[in-house]
Order: C-alpha cells, then structure tokens, then sequence
C-alpha cells in the first residue's frame, strides 16, 4: 500500500526541479541592475543639510522627483554638513545596495570616496559641482549663458547705450567668473557704446541692500543692474525702493527665487528678470540615473540651458511649497 504514495512523491520532487530549471523563482538579476521579477532600482540621494535657500531646494525637488518616480525605484536621501559626513553616508548607501547615487556636494573632499562608489560598479551622477572622479556623470546649469542672457535682456529693455551697475560675487568663484565673462563679452559685441561699473557684493539679501545702497549714493543715474543672483538682486530692489530713484529700468537675477518671482508683477516700472539657475534641475539628475540603470545612453555631462523669467512667464515658475 506504501508504493503509489512512494511514486507521487517522486513526480513531485521531478516536477518542482522542472520549474526550477525554467527560472520559476524570478529573482536573479539581469544585466540591468533590476529583477526579473520587476524589483524596483535602489537609488540613493545625498545632499547638504540645509533648511531654507537655494540649497535647501535641491533636496526637496530630488526627493519630489524620487516620490514620483516610485514605481520604478527605491530611494533613500541623505542630508549632511561637511564631506566627512556625506562621505560616511555614501558608504552607508553602499551598504543598504544602491545602484545608482544622485550626489551634490558643496565641499572639497568627496572625489575619494565618490571614486571608490564608482569602483565599486556603482553609477553616480553628480549635480551642479564639478567633481574629479573617473567615470562621474555630471547635470548642471550653464553660468556663461546665464550672463549672456542677462546682456541681451538689458540691450533689448534700454537699447545699445546707458549706465549699467554690474554685480559680481568673487568668494563665489567660477560660478560669478563665468556669470560676468558671458555678460562682459555679450555686451563688448552688441553694445559696445555701453558704460560698465563693477562692484563686489555677496550672494545675500542684507548684501544688495547694503552694498547697492552705497552706489546709489555714488551714481545719480543708473539705466540697468547685471546681478546674478536673485537673493542679491531682492536687496538691490529694496534699496532702490528705499532711495526713491525712479532711474533703474531693468534689475536681472540668477537661480529662482520664489520670493523674487513673485516680485515680479508688482515692479511695473522695473524689468525684473531671473535666468534660472533653478535647483529643480536636480531632479534632471535623478532622471539621468534611472536611464543609467535601465541601459539607456545618456551623455557624461548634461548642461542644461537657460530659462529666462520675467512678468510676462514668472506665473509657470511658481511653487508654493520650494524652499527656495
């Protein structure tokens, strides 16, 4: 009476390893970094740990970005407050199995620990910085367009001829170099009858307000303001409110600033205008990693052009809930 029993065990046994054998457990990896069972992709995130402005932005567009792309990752973002931090949390990120990192660091430091994610086989896409690691993609904004969007605005509001106060920021480096230089050089092209004075300033409110309130002390007249900052170019607004000049007819910006955006409409004697150097960009790098880890080709460096606001668009740019 055992035999039968003994005999549909043995089909049994035969039939889970026929099933086996055809892939019916579904967890093997492809050549994608997914599943075959359609597991999502790990990415992770890394950002500094900054709750308000322009940076503060940055993590909150990623992570927007990574929320709507849920279907098809997994993310973890990390926030922190100098490279030894966000170096030991790339090292966790490792740990936990990320495929593909999204980094913006804002500190000297990272290309050690960036270069060992990428030994690693891990895809890291680094945003804005430009990092010194072999293999790295990199998504940023273009500052040189930046400025020579800003000179062709200003030509195109005051004509050819006119006074215009320019606005650098040298502790900011490359980024007022290479602001300035796209101006400088538009300008010398299509306006070269156009009087130039540069003054240093920061990349504050309290900056523009102080350092813009001294030179209209020293110009009385003044057609048009190079500033490539919108935090700084809010202080130059308000100073010019504050003086009562009515001379000013154009106040550029730079980066994409709610607070400034919505400034806008309410200035109807003054052009004011951002050339965005928007921190949503960001989310072009969560997307560029996603494309990586499916396959897809995508170029080691993505420059993204410039969008210029004004009163005529600012309406498409607003965002209650940014930081920034």
């Amino acid at each position: 009476m055992r035999k039968p029993f003994r005999i549909l065990s043995f089909v049994s046994i035969l039939f889970l390893v026929f099933l086996s054998a055809c892939g019916g457990g579904g967890n093997a990896k492809d050549n994608k970094g997914g599943t075959s069972s359609g597991d999502k992709f790990k990415v992770g995130i890394l950002a500094p740990a900054v709750t308000h402005g322009w940076v503060a932005a940055v993590a909150y567009h990623a992570e927007n970005r990574a929320k709507e792309l849920s279907d098809e990752i997994e993310y973890q973002i990390q926030t922190s407050s100098d490279a030894d931090e966000m170096s030991s949390q790339l090292d966790d990120l490792m740990t936990w199995g990320a495929e593909a990192i999204v980094a913006f660091p804002q500190w000297e430091g990272m290309e050690v620990s960036i270069q060992k994610a990428l030994d690693e086989g891990i895809h890291v896409v680094n945003f804005d910085i430009e990092i010194n690691a072999d293999g790295v993609y990199r998504v940023a904004g273009d500052n040189e367009d930046m400025g020579i969007q800003g000179a062709k605005y200003i030509v195109d509001k005051i004509g050819e001829e006119g006074l215009v106060v320019i606005l650098e920021n040298p502790s900011a480096g490359s980024v007022s170099q290479l602001r300035t230089k796209g101006f400088n050089e538009t300008i010398k092209d299509i306006a070269p009858n156009m009087e130039l004075k540069t003054y240093a300033t920061e990349f504050t409110r309290e900056a523009g307000l102080r350092d813009f309130a001294d030179i209209l002390t020293s110009l009385d007249h003044i057609d048009a303001v190079f500033s490539i900052d919108d935090e700084t170019s809010i202080g130059v607004l308000q100073a010019i409110e504050e003086a009562g000049r009515t001379d000013i007819q154009v106040v550029t910006g730079g980066g994409g600033a709610q607070d400034y955006f919505n400034m806008m409409p309410k200035n109807e004697d003054i052009w004011i205008q951002s050339a965005l150097y928007s921190p949503a960009m960001v989310m072009d790098a969560v997307d560029l990693a996603l494309k990586v880890l499916k396959g897809e080709y995508v170029e080691k460096q993505v420059i993204i052009p410039t969008t210029v606001v004004d009163r005529d668009n600012y309406e498409e740019f607003l965002d209650a809930d940014s930081p920034y």
